[in-house]
C-alpha cells in the first residue's frame, strides 16, 4: 500500500513561560533531577524569551514541505510536547490516513533521536488498534546534497563575519558513549561533506548541552572546552556550526548563544554562530526527496 501522507516527528518545546515547567517534566520523567537543575534549565529559557521557537519552525519546515508536495497531507507530531505524537496519530485515523512516510527531524541516529520516538508512535498506533496508520520510516539523509549544502550556506555566512583564518567548530548534542557508534560515524560523515564545500577551513567536531550523571562517559570535547583550547593554541576567531540541530531551540540559543558566546568572549575570541537550518528552501526541497522516495 503507498503512502498517502507525510508524518514530521520532532522533540517538542514550551511555547509560553507557563508551559516550562510541564515541558520539562515530561521530559524528565523517569530520571533523578535535582530540583535545581531544573531551575536553571528554566532560566535558560528565561533568558531566551520564556518559550521554544521549535514548535513554530517544525510548522513552518512542515507548510514548506506541503507547498512542495502539493495535494500529500503533512502532519506533525511532538513527543514532548503538543501536538503530542499520538494525538497527532489520531487525528491521520480521522482523517482516513491509513499509511505515512515519518521523518525524524534528527539528522543523525541515536536512541534519543529514533528509538523513542519510534517508541511513543508504536506506543499511539498501540492505542488507535486497526484504526492506526502504519508508518514508514524514511532513510537516512544525514549526508544528503541539499542538508549539506544548506549548512554550509550557513557555516559561510558566519566564517565570512569573522577575520581571515578563523576556525570552524561542528556541534552536535552530547550522548553517552556506550552505543554511540553510528551516531558519531553519521556526524563525521556530515562534518566532512560540509567541510568539502567550504575548501581549506581548518574545522573540527565537538559537543554541547550534555545532560545525566557528571561521573557517567559522555562524548567530548565539550563546546567550551574546545574554545578554550583553540585559545591556548594561539586561534583567534571561531565559528560554531551546530550541524546536529535542524531548527533553532534552546540548546541553541541559550547553549551557543549565550553560554559558549560568553565563553568565548571570556578568552578573547572572535566568535560567530552559524544558523540552523530551520524552512531553508534548500532543507524542505531535501525532506520532500526524502519523502518522495517513500511515497512512491
Amino acid at each position: 500500500m503507498p503512502a498517502d501522507a507525510v508524518l514530521l516527528i520532532a522533540f517538542g518545546g514550551p511555547t509560553r513561560p507557563e508551559e516550562i515547567r510541564p515541558f520539562l517534566e515530561n521530559v524528565t520523567r523517569g530520571r533523578r533531577i535535582p530540583p535545581e537543575r531544573l531551575d536553571e534549565v528554566v532560566h535558560h529559557y528565561e533568558l531566551i524569551g520564556g518559550r521554544s521557537p521549535l514548535n513554530e519552525l517544525t510548522f513552518r519546515q512542515a507548510e514548506a514541505l506541503r507547498g512542495q508536495l502539493g495535494r500529500t497531507p503533512v502532519y506533525v507530531g511532538m513527543r514532548n510536547w503538543e501536538p503530542y505524537l499520538a494525538d497527532t496519530l489520531a487525528r491521520m485515523a480521522l482523517d482516513g490516513v491509513r499509511r505515512a512516510v515519518g521523518i525524524i527531524l534528527a539528522p543523525h541516529a541515536n536512541e534519543s533521536s529514533r528509538e523513542r520516538y519510534i517508541e511513543a508512535i508504536d506506543a499511539g498506533r498501540a492505542a488507535l488498534g486497526p484504526r492506526a496508520p502504519a508508518i514508514d520510516y524514511a532513510g537516512t539523509w544525514h549526508a544528503h546534497p541539499l542538508f549539506v549544502d544548506a549548512l554550509a550556506a550557513r557555516a559561510r555566512a558566519a566564517l565570512d563575519t569573522l577575520p581571515a583564518g578563523a576556525r570552524l567548530m561542528f556541534t552536535a548534542h552530547s550522548i553517552p558513549v556506550p552505543g554511540s557508534e553510528r551516531y558519531v560515524a553519521e556526524l563525521g560523515e556530515t562534518a566532512r561533506a560540509v567541510a568539502a564545500r567550504l575548501g581549506d577551513t581548518a574545522w573540527e567536531i565537538a559537543y554541547q548541552s550534555r545532560s545525566g550523571n557528571p561521573r557517567d562517559p559522555w562524548l567530548e570535547p565539550d563546546v567550551n572546552d574546545a574554545l578554550a583550547r583553540l585559545a591556548s593554541e594561539g586561534a583567534r576567531a571561531v565559528a560554531v556550526a551546530p550541524i546536529g540541530f535542524v531548527c533553532d531551540h534552546v540548546e541553541v540559543l541559550y547553549d551557543l548563544d549565550v553560554e559558549a558566546t560568553a565563553t568565548a568572549t571570556r578568552l578573547g575570541l572572535a566568535f560567530a554562530r552559524a544558523g540552523t537550518v530551520n524552512d531553508d528552501p534548500r532543507f524542505i526541497r531535501m525532506l520532500a526527496e526524502v519523502a518522495r522516495e517513500r511515497l512512491g
